[in-house]
């Protein structure tokens, strides 16, 4: 048998291997039987070395011809086995099964309190102030009356960078820079990161967030103080809230307080969240210390004011009814999809 009749013999198994060929598997060993490197076609083309020129050049025309034949058959015949295979995928698909819910994001509850917060104090006047996270004693301390012997400004209480650079220990600084560039009256709140050296544990952590508020003016009294904190409490927590101001020292306020609310579980009556007590401390407060007036130059002679500030944690735990401040920095997403 010469070898155009090989070549013939092999176009008629060519096509009949194709006719029964009915995955793309079994399309993958034909491509290899008939067009690979050691193929039947490579096979019978490896003989045109023994020819004539003019039967070399007649095998070899019809050579091409019958690999193109089979490259063009092969394509077809993998177009149409995949055609079939996605009608049939189609074909078992089921409308009617429900869809997988994707994975969506929400704000972190954290960040929907302190946005909170703010609305309640922009609804009564007050506007948001931003400051630096990386001050200097001065501003951290010094205009704050904060005494340099103040077990604050010991470097177990402070991230101290260099020399008298430190992370802010609260955003009473912006308080400070506000003062420095506004006149009175002044009415700001000034949300933010603070940083201490605290261990780690259920209630405390060595970055958290805080609100503080400013308000100064001409007869701002300890009253107005009340008032303001009566309305952001019961806005935050319900109109059934009720506060009560105990007297503590803080070096920046004179008087100063603590507040508590009732507590938003029991009504204050007394259950495991207030210790029996009927009450949940989550701020302090108090009238501005002259001092901290002198130190960015108001008269006090002149203005009064008051301030307060509190943890956006603590406020966060109690609304959610969580126990553990460690809830919400691990990233769970177990935690975090929760508060949707």
């Amino acid at each position: 048998m010469d070898l155009s009749d090989k070549l013939d013999e092999l176009k008629t198994k060519f096509d009949e291997a194709v006719s029964k060929c009915s995955s793309l598997r079994e399309l993958a060993d034909l491509r290899v039987i008939y067009l690979g490197r050691k193929g039947e076609l490579t096979q019978i083309l490896r003989g045109l070395a023994g020819l004539s020129p003019e039967e070399k050049r007649n095998v070899g025309q019809k050579a091409n011809t019958i690999k193109i034949d089979f490259e063009q058959g092969l394509n077809a015949l993998a177009e149409k086995i995949e055609n079939a295979e996605t009608v049939g995928k189609a074909k078992k698909f089921d409308v009617t099964v429900p869809g997988i819910e994707p994975h969506a994001g929400t704000v972190h509850p954290i960040t929907k309190t302190m946005n909170r917060m703010s609305e309640i104090f922009v609804s009564l006047g007050f506007r948001i102030a931003d400051g630096p996270e990386i001050e200097n004693e001065f501003y951290n301390f010094e205009a704050l009356n904060i005494p340099l012997e103040h077990p604050a400004r010991d470097g177990f209480d402070t991230f101290y960078i260099k020399g008298k650079y430190l992370l802010r220990s609260h955003t009473s600084n912006v308080q400070i820079h506000v003062m420095q560039t506004q006149k009175p009256p002044v009415q700001v709140i000034m949300p933010g990161r603070v940083y201490r050296p605290d261990a780690v544990d259920a209630s405390h952590s060595f970055m958290f967030h805080q609100v503080e508020g400013l308000m100064v003016g001409k007869k701002v009294s300890f009253a107005d103080l009340k008032g303001v904190l009566l309305a952001f409490c019961q806005s935050m927590f319900g109109p059934d809230i009720k506060i009560r101001l105990r007297p503590n020292y803080f070096p920046f306020t004179e008087p100063s307080a603590e507040v508590d609310i009732s507590c938003i579980i029991c009504k204050g009556k007394g259950c495991r969240l207030c210790s029996g007590n009927g009450w949940l401390e989550i701020l302090g407060a108090g009238m501005v210390n002259p001092k901290v007036f002198e130190a960015v130059g108001y008269d006090p002679e002149e203005y009064t004011g008051f301030a307060f500030g509190m943890g956006v944690e603590r406020i966060t735990l109690l609304l959610y009814g969580i126990d553990d401040i460690r809830l919400f920095y691990e990233n769970d997403i177990r935690f975090l999809k929760q508060f949707r």
